[in-house]
């Protein structure tokens, strides 16, 4: 039988308000879930559920008060998230584990064509052929998501809302990886951009990446899930 991909087990998440003389925020409570590959679970609660906070978790963008989380890499042992040293995540976030939200980071005076490339280029030599080969796989992400070749030249920080969030989908999609955290990744795009995420997603995880996605948009969700979980059941005992 294979063994899941990720586990959730007993995650409890506090946030403790140290301008408040310490009082605690309880926003999820004891989540029990596995998500196996080939998977895309969608996240599903009214706002203010903590369905982004579970992404986070997973990521350790935050730490949980309680539980672990056990993600088991491409042959080696599963390892705990909520333990992780601060170089094994970032290994983890290189290699393994992709985070796609609807908002770029920008890197100042870098092109898109080169915050594209970037993931494809980390850990090696940053030689002419190397430089060649990442740049031509980015300008095929760029022209899938209709970002205009005159664009690629140029800082992201210049672009619209919508363009920038396209850089992003195309900088997280560029690296195939095991595990895709989807935080709204349509929720700027156009109906034909949407289409090709949408694309994208389902691509992915039939080849065998498994997905934990929050989409605002209902036919979004509709196309990629292929189970839901309610978040909101997590904040009962809350």
């Amino acid at each position: 039988m294979n063994q899941p991909l990720l586990e959730l087990r007993g995650i409890t998440k506090r946030f403790v308000l140290h301008n408040q003389n310490g009082v605690e925020l309880p926003v999820l409570n004891d989540v029990n879930f596995v998500v196996n590959a080939g998977e895309c679970v969608v996240l599903d609660g009214p706002s203010g559920m903590g369905k982004s906070t579970l992404l986070k978790l997973i990521y350790a963008n935050y730490r949980a008060t309680e539980g672990n989380i056990y993600f088991r890499r491409p042959h080696l042992a599963q390892i705990d998230l909520t333990q992780a040293s601060s170089r094994e995540l970032i290994h983890l976030r290189h290699t393994s584990i992709g985070y796609v939200s609807q908002f770029l980071r920008v890197i100042p005076r870098v092109s898109a064509l080169d915050v594209v490339a970037e993931p494809l280029l980390h850990h090696q030599a940053s030689n002419a052929h190397a430089l060649a080969h990442a740049r031509e796989q980015a300008g095929y992400w760029l022209t899938r998501l209709r970002i205009p070749e005159r664009l690629w030249s140029l800082p992201p920080a210049t672009f619209s809302g919508g363009e920038q969030q396209r850089i992003n989908i195309a900088r997280s999609m560029i690296k195939p990886r095991t595990l895709l955290l989807l935080d709204e990744p349509t929720a700027s795009l156009d109906p034909a951009n949407t289409e090709t995420v949408i694309e994208m997603i389902q691509e992915a995880v039939h080849a065998g990446a498994a997905a934990i996605g929050i989409f605002h948009d209902q036919h979004v969700g509709d196309s990629v899930a292929t189970r839901r979980i309610d978040v909101s059941t997590f904040r009962k005992s809350v």
